[in-house]
């Protein structure tokens, strides 16, 4: 790689060890900020005041594993609400903790159960909703538990629906189900005995509708809803007369998400993200705090939380070159005080931009894509093809540790919204149906033959890589084009697409539909033909380039054997092949040691394989739970 002078290589760790900073919520009362912090390496649970957040205090001292992304302030104002797994299996327990000390309590079953928080209200500031599969793995039963005694009460048996929706007086209004054609249906009990329909969502409606919230006064259901439209738009619903009213939309994007007043439970904004998020005013006195936010800050913004009131938001300023940066905004005075930073590490170091860009499939489809590019690499660069998971998710723009990570390195990063990915219109994601290692593969191969046209990628180093879906896509990428990539990073991704729907978890099956809607019929002969022929596990003979697997020992959606067969095969083909294991992991690599070890094998493999940069694996093994399982004499200086 010809590089215009030497690239000051930044430490891995810099990027990728926890960030200091993360979920900030503030309390009802807004005079309390709560987020997540890492002690030894491991996020907890902390406490700041508002007017002076540097004197944070930690509230738990979890030494295992992260913390799990639920961080709720309930309405009394003095126990905060979170969720926690022990060991990767994604179990994630509700557990509660006072602002004045003590040990966090468990409200849901320590072990051997998946819980989540259901509804928490300012009716019953003393008490929560939640939902666990105790009982029964495959269903969701609903509990009301205290925050004072701990204690739980069953309000609802759950035996045959998906999941419940209920509102803030604790009532359970609606129950989801998904039909066997890949329909949502929700029913609702009128009579208060027998579930009827209350509406049905159409197979091409059922990723892009949904219901958000009742509100406070439970007589309006708000929905993001694309009935009737291409792309989802918010909708407040009478629930006595059944009449629509449409509250925001957008030409381009779905409205992805509602911004609640906590008071109300009634809309203040809407959003929606193409290549950058736009906020839209439904609220017509929240408009002049949105115009504020366009004045005061030059990257996008998310609003993490709002005090009762609505007149404090904690609010995240994202660049695409600068760490994310926490603010509070007082709505009675317009000011905007300064909290922390997520990653100050990260600050006054050379990182790059994320250039937005539209490439049009060989079908005509607008593809929204980021590409970041090495600032001292001479072009072409080489070229690393970042796959997101889901694969019904979406790449945004913004700071992207990996991006820095790898433009820094001297490669160029290129992330693209296939089709399937979500916010881009109910055509766009249902274009994907049947499509796993078709149609949405072939994207990605238009998006690479683009950058190569725009002269920024060398055709003849260009990587694959991704994680589950994307980890589906790099195995896929070496195996249908074995002569385009020149390497390619699987983690976690599936094999088989057969072995992975026999061993989906019991909880996806009551929504197992969708996938033999969307990915393949796994009921008839002719149907697991065709998912076995879209497989790379099929296709194994036909690989030629490097490949390194990455696998969490404890996943429970994307478990071990797609990785262990997938090698086995190449193995017997007498292709050669790096097999890493991380036992201790689940659907992802989470603990400090364990990410600088799997970032540092990649590395190397990338450095071997298209040219670029590496820095010294140093003590990065050290600590770890990494097993290499094969191949590790393939990557110099493992």
């Amino acid at each position: 790689m010809q590089l215009k002078e030497r690239t000051r290589l930044i430490p891995r760790k810099t990027f990728f060890d926890p960030i200091e900073r993360r979920l900030v919520k503030i309390s009802p009362c807004g005079q309390w900020i709560a987020f997540h912090a890492p002690i030894n390496g491991v996020h907890n649970l902390w406490l700041a005041c508002i007017e002076d957040p540097q004197t944070a205090r930690p509230l738990t001292s979890f030494t295992d594993r992260h913390l799990g992304l639920t961080l709720e302030w309930a309405f009394d104002g003095h126990h905060i609400l979170f969720s926690r797994d022990q060991s990767g299996d994604e179990n994630f327990c509700i557990m509660s903790v006072s602002i004045h000390g003590g040990d966090p309590v468990y409200l849901t079953p320590k072990v051997g159960a998946k819980a989540y928080l259901q509804e928490i209200s300012r009716k019953h500031p003393n008490e929560i909703l939640v939902a666990h599969n105790v009982r029964t793995k495959k269903h969701f039963d609903l509990y009301r538990v205290s925050l004072c005694t701990g204690a739980s009460q069953l309000i609802m048996q759950n035996d045959r629906f998906a999941g419940f929706f209920t509102d803030s007086n604790f009532n359970v209004r609606l129950a989801r189900r998904y039909t066997d054609n890949g329909e949502v249906e929700y029913l609702h009990r009128p009579d208060g005995k027998d579930w009827q329909r209350y509406t049905l969502i159409p197979f091409e409606d059922s990723l892009t509708t949904r219901p958000v919230e009742f509100s406070e006064d439970g007589q309006t259901l708000f929905w993001i809803d694309s009935r009737g439209r291409d792309k989802a738009a918010a909708l407040a619903e009478n629930t006595q007369t059944r009449a629509i009213a449409v509250l925001a939309q957008d030409s381009q994007a779905d409205i992805s998400n509602l911004l609640l007043a906590p008071h109300t439970q009634r809309p203040l904004a809407a959003k929606a993200t193409f290549t950058r998020t736009n906020w839209k005013g439904i609220d017509p006195q929240f408009e002049s705090v949105l115009s504020a936010f366009k004045e005061l800050f030059a990257g996008d913004i998310e609003i993490s939380s709002l005090s009762e009131n609505a007149d404090k938001l904690i609010i995240a300023h994202v660049q695409d070159n600068q760490p994310v940066e926490f603010y509070c905004y007082d709505t009675s005075t317009g000011k905007s005080t300064f909290l922390f930073v997520t990653q100050p590490k990260l600050q006054d170091l050379p990182l790059v931009r994320m250039s937005p860009a539209i490439v049009k499939t060989r079908d005509g489809l607008d593809l929204v894509c980021y590409l970041s590019r090495s600032v001292k690499a001479e072009e072409p660069h080489p070229m690393v093809l970042l796959v997101h998971g889901g694969p019904w998710m979406r790449d945004s723009w913004g700071i992207h540790p990996t991006h820095q990570w790898l433009s820094n390195r001297g490669y160029a990063v290129l992330s693209v919204n296939f089709r399937g990915s979500t916010g881009f219109g109910k055509s766009f994601i249902n274009a994907s149906k049947n499509e796993w290692g078709g149609k949405m593969q072939t994207d990605l191969l238009d998006a690479v033959d683009w950058a190569i046209g725009e002269g920024t990628a060398d055709p003849n180093r260009i990587a694959i890589m991704g994680g589950s879906y994307g980890g589906f896509a790099a195995l896929t990428g070496l195996t249908q084009t074995p002569k385009k990539f020149a390497c390619a990073i699987d983690l976690v991704g599936i094999s088989n697409l057969l072995s992975f729907l026999d061993t989906i978890p019991e909880y996806w099956k009551t929504w197992k539909s969708l996938y033999r809607t969307r990915l393949g019929d796994y009921t008839t002969e002719e149907g697991r033909a065709f998912l076995k022929e879209r497989s790379p596990l099929t296709h194994v003979g036909k690989i030629e380039k490097p490949l390194l697997i990455v696998q969490g020992g404890k996943d429970v959606r994307v478990k071990p054997p797609e990785s262990e067969q997938i090698v086995s095969a190449m193995q017997d083909h007498g292709i050669p092949v790096t097999y890493g294991l991380f036992p201790d992991e689940g659907h992802g690599i989470q603990k400090m040691h364990n990410r600088r070890a799997y970032h540092a094998m990649v590395e190397l493999f990338l450095a071997k394989h298209l040219g670029g940069q590496q820095e010294a694996v140093g003590t990065d093994l050290e600590g770890s739970s990494l097993q290499i399982l094969a191949g590790r004499d393939l990557i110099d200086g493992l």
